[in-house]
C-alpha cells in the first residue's frame, strides 16, 4: 500500500477468525510480510499466563497446558451481544470463560499474573492487530500508523465499528474498512488478469476459518498500463459464522460421540485440556483430508488416561457437515439472484481462504458450473489489498418506512426521504434506524435512534420532515432530519447503539499495557 495522506505508510491487515496477515503495496504488488517466526500466517491467538501475554504461535504452543486463558476465534464474539445464539452455541465449545458485561456485550476471564482479568473481544483483537503492525514495522524499518482492514461481507454496522475500535486500541489509524472478498478480487483482478479490451464477471467465494462470504464483481476493460480498469461489486451474500472452524466443531462433536460410546458416559466435557487437544488433532485431520482419502484422529490419554484413535474418512467428514456445504451453495445461489445474473454469465471463480481447499468445496463449485476451471492463482490466505466501492450487505431505513437504503447499493451513497407525523398537534418525531432485511423490525438490528424536536403543533400528515441516510466507505452512517418548514435539525451518527466502547476507555488502552 502506498504512502497515506496522513503521512508515513499504510499497510493492509486481513483480521481472520483463525489466522491473520499483514501486507504493504512495494514496487506496484501486493508484498504479505512474514513474521518473527518466518510465517506470513499469523494465528489470531492470545494467551496469558502467570507471566506474560503471548500472541500468535506462542500462544498456540501452550494452548493444550493452558486452555481456559488462551483465547482464539475472538472474531465471532466481536460486535455481538452475549445473548445472541451463536455466541452461546460457541461458548460451550471454548476453553475460555465468556461472560456478560456491560449492554450484554460479551467479555473474555482469563487468569493473568494471579489475577483475573476481563477483557472485551476489541481488546484481544486489537492485541492481534498490534501484532500485525509490528511486524510490519520491523520489515518496514519505521513506525506505522495508518492501516486497512478486511473484514467479512456480512459484518453489520456494529460489527465494523467494533473492528475499528479495535485497531484504535492497537495504535493505529484505520484509514478504511474493506470486505475481504471484495480485496480478493482486486488481487486477482490487479495482479492476474491480462490486458483486456472486455469486461469480465468475476465471482469470488471466500471461506474461510470463521467466516464465509460471496461476492459478484464486474470488471472493466484496461485500458492501459496506468488504467488497470474499474471494479464493480454487483451483488454479495455470506454467514459471518461458518468456516472451517464449525467443520472442527463437527467432527469434535463426533469425536466425543465416538469417545462416549466405547467407554460409557464420562465427564470429558468438563476437562478443558482433552477438548483443546482434541480439537486440535481434528483440525490437523482436517487438514490431511485435503490430500488423503483416510486419516486418524489420534489423542493419547484424552481423559483418565484413556487414548483415544479414531479413523475418519473423506466421505465421513463430507456427511458430518453435510448442512454447513448446503449453506454455502444457498448463499451462492442467492448472490447470483440477487445479482438477476445466470451463472453462465460468470466468467471466472476465484477461490479465497484456507476453507476452500476442502476437496468437497471445490468439487460442489465445479459441478454448479458446469465444470469450470477454478481460479486459485493467488494464495487464499493472502488475499489483502485495497478495494473499490463496496456494497452494504443489509438494507437500513427508519421506521416505520422500510427499504431506504436497499441492500447491494453501492458505498458511499446518500439516500433521503420525506416523513411526516402521524398525529395531530405532534411536536416531537423519534426516528429509530434498523438494518435487515425483515419487514418486521422486531427481527432487524438496531443501529441507533434520535429525536427532532420543537416541531409546530399541527394536523397530522402536514408536517415536512426530510431525512438523509448517508453511508461512508467504511459502511458507517450518519443520519440527519430536517423539519422543512422551521429549518431545524437534529442529526446522529450511528455508533453501534448501546454497544460501542466509550471513546474513554478506548484513549484509557492506548498503546496497550497488560
Amino acid at each position: 500500500m502506498a504512502a497515506s495522506k496522513g503521512g508515513g505508510p499504510a499497510i493492509g491487515i486481513d483480521l481472520g477468525t483463525t489466522y491473520s496477515c499483514v501486507a504493504v503495496w512495494r514496487h506496484d504488488r501486493g508484498k504479505v510480510i512474514a513474521n518473527d517466526q518466518g510465517n506470513r500466517l499469523t494465528p489470531s491467538c492470545v494467551a496469558f499466563t502467570r507471566a506474560e501475554r503471548l500472541v500468535g504461535e506462542a500462544a498456540v504452543n501452550q494452548a493444550a497446558l493452558n486452555p481456559t486463558n488462551t483465547i482464539f476465534e475472538v472474531k465471532r464474539l466481536i460486535g455481538r451481544r452475549f445473548r445472541d445464539e451463536s455466541v452461546q452455541e460457541d461458548a460451550k465449545l471454548w476453553p475460555s470463560k465468556v461472560v456478560a458485561g456491560r449492554d450484554e456485550r460479551p467479555l473474555i476471564v482469563v487468569q493473568h499474573k494471579g489475577k483475573e482479568r476481563q477483557f472485551r473481544p476489541e481488546e484481544i483483537s486489537s492485541m492481534v492487530l498490534a501484532k500485525m503492525r509490528e511486524t510490519a514495522e520491523v520489515y518496514l524499518g519505521k513506525a506505522i500508523k495508518n492501516a486497512v482492514i478486511t473484514v467479512p461481507v456480512y459484518f453489520n454496522n456494529s460489527q465494523r465499528q467494533a473492528t475499528i475500535d479495535a485497531g484504535t486500541i492497537a495504535g493505529l489509524n484505520v484509514m478504511r474498512i474493506i470486505n475481504e472478498p471484495t480485496a480478493a478480487a482486486l488481487a486477482y483482478g490487479l495482479e492476474k488478469m491480462p490486458l483486456s479490451n472486455k469486461r469480465r464477471t468475476v465471482l469470488v467465494f471466500d471461506l474461510g476459518g470463521g467466516t464465509f462470504d460471496v461476492s459478484l464483481l464486474n470488471i472493466d476493460p484496461v485500458t492501459n498500463k496506468k488504467n488497470k480498469g474499474v471494479f464493480e461489486v454487483v451483488a454479495i451474500a455470506g454467514d459471518t459464522h461458518l468456516g472451517g472452524a464449525d467443520f472442527d466443531s463437527e467432527m469434535v462433536k463426533y469425536a466425543l460421540r465416538e469417545f462416549t460410546r466405547r467407554h460409557g458416559k464420562m465427564d470429558i466435557h468438563s476437562n478443558q485440556k482433552a477438548l483443546r487437544r482434541l480439537r486440535t488433532a481434528c483440525e490437523r485431520a482436517k487438514r490431511m483430508l485435503s490430500s488423503t482419502a483416510q486419516t486418524t484422529i489420534e489423542v493419547d490419554s484424552l481423559h483418565d488416561g484413556i487414548d483415544f484413535c479414531a479413523t475418519i474418512t473423506r466421505s465421513l467428514f463430507e456427511e458430518l457437515n453435510k448442512d454447513l456445504f448446503s449453506k454455502c451453495m444457498k448463499a451462492l445461489d442467492k448472490c447470483l439472484c440477487d445479482a438477476k445474473m445466470d451463472k453462465s454469465s460468470v466468467h471466472d471463480v476465484v477461490l479465497v481462504g484456507g476453507s476452500t481447499r476442502t476437496p468437497k468445496v471445490q468439487n460442489m463449485l465445479r459441478e454448479f458450473f458446469g465444470g469450470k476451471q477454478l481460479c486459485q492463482t493467488i494464495n487464499p490466505d493472502e488475499a489483502v489489498r485495497t478495494a473499490p466501492p463496496s456494497r452494504p450487505p443489509f438494507s437500513a431505513a427508519a421506521k416505520p418506512t422500510m427499504g431506504v437504503i436497499p441492500r447491494n447499493t453501492a458505498i458511499p451513497t446518500k439516500m433521503a426521504k420525506l416523513f411526516t407525523t402521524l398525529y395531530d398537534n405532534q411536536t416531537v418525531v423519534c426516528f429509530p434506524v434498523y438494518e435487515g432485511e425483515s419487514a418486521d423490525t422486531r427481527d432487524n438490528n438496531l443501529l441507533g435512534k434520535f429525536a427532532l424536536t420543537g416541531i409546530p403543533p399541527a394536523p397530522k400528515g402536514v408536517a415536512r420532515l426530510h431525512v438523509t441516510f448517508d453511508i461512508d466507505a467504511n459502511g458507517v452512517m450518519n443520519v440527519s432530519a430536517e423539519d422543512l418548514d422551521t429549518a431545524k435539525k437534529k442529526s446522529v451518527t450511528i455508533i453501534n447503539h448501546g454497544g460501542r466502547m466509550p471513546k474513554e476507555e478506548i484513549a484509557r488502552l492506548v498503546p496497550i499495557e497488560i
